[in-house]
């Protein structure tokens, strides 16, 4: 089968394989720093940045797969979702296990490694965020999520660690109890995730303002006397719309399908997230049998 050579697609698939790229030198930055520096937060940060590895590569694979499957593409963020949440639960569980040990608090190297990983985090969600929105695709719009949770759970850890180094006689716990608020975040964007995930799933109709721009595009062309239906369903990264135009009854099959090919070509021009559009003629109620033809 030949690939779908989508350029929406291959942004997407290059802003995700930086995202792999960030997330696996996080992961071994935060995994490395905090086992040595013996700080459960920073290791907890890390971990997350191991799964984000997992849901990048998810993501990636759901942009990559052939025209024709784009759902994939929406299963791909619903993957992300069940990755957020159930490494969220892990890192709860094994930061409440750690509440009680004595060890000496964290150095501050693990302060400077939560600080890149702010920062780098930041860039990667803003840069996500944009293409995701602009490309119409769930999954990197998820990811761009993921890196958002990445910022909260670094803060959180940050506070943690420097509440541990500033009095370890009484906020040596607050390192165990930093792991576990990176863990509550992170389980509390998957559930996020995976319900907008759900909902295109489920073929929910695109936003209000969406519908209303095909609505204005259709009744633009001329010889489309009203529009009585749009539907739209989401497959991959664009729209693809039924829509019933309404025309002049007395009009021949002939003409009246021009008008449809009018409208299918102004509303694919327009709308670039629209995919393609179904049309549908049905005649207009009400009209004079003398009622302007179409050319």
């Amino acid at each position: 089968m030949v690939a779908y050579a989508d350029p929406l697609a291959s942004t997407g698939r290059r802003v995700a394989l930086a995202g792999i790229a960030a997330s696996a030198l996080l992961a071994t930055l935060n995994i490395v720093v905090g086992i040595v520096t013996k700080s459960t937060s920073v290791v907890a940060t890390g971990v997350e940045f191991a799964g984000d590895v997992l849901a990048s590569t998810v993501v990636l694979v759901g942009m990559s797969h052939p025209y024709g499957h784009g759902r994939i593409e929406t299963l791909a963020a619903f993957l992300v979702g069940v990755i957020l949440g159930a490494g969220g639960i892990g890192i709860c569980w094994n930061s409440l296990r750690a509440v009680g040990e004595t060890h000496p608090p964290p150095s501050p190297a693990a302060i400077a490694v939560l600080i890149v990983a702010i920062v780098v985090r930041g860039l990667m969600s803003l840069v996500k965020f944009r293409v995701g929105r602009r490309i119409q695709s769930a999954a990197l719009v998820a990811d761009a999520w993921n890196d958002t949770v990445d910022i909260l759970a670094a803060t959180a850890a940050l506070t943690a660690v420097g509440l541990a180094m500033y009095d370890s006689s009484r906020f040596l716990a607050a390192d165990h109890y930093g792991g576990f608020a990176v863990g509550i975040v992170v389980v509390a964007t998957g559930v996020r995730v995976l319900r907008d995930a759900s909902l295109e799933l489920m073929d929910t109709m695109p936003r209000h303002e969406m519908i209303v721009s095909v609505r204005a595009a259709a009744l633009a062309v001329e010889g489309v006397l009203g529009v009585d239906k749009i539907h739209a369903r989401k497959t991959g990264f664009r729209y693809h719309v039924d829509l019933h135009i309404e025309v002049d009854p007395e009009l021949t099959v002939a003409a009246s399908h021009v008008i449809g090919g009018r409208v299918r070509t102004r509303v694919r021009d327009q709308l670039e997230w629209v995919a393609d559009v179904l049309v549908h003629v049905e005649p207009a109620s009400g009209l004079p049998r003398t009622a302007t033809r179409a050319p």
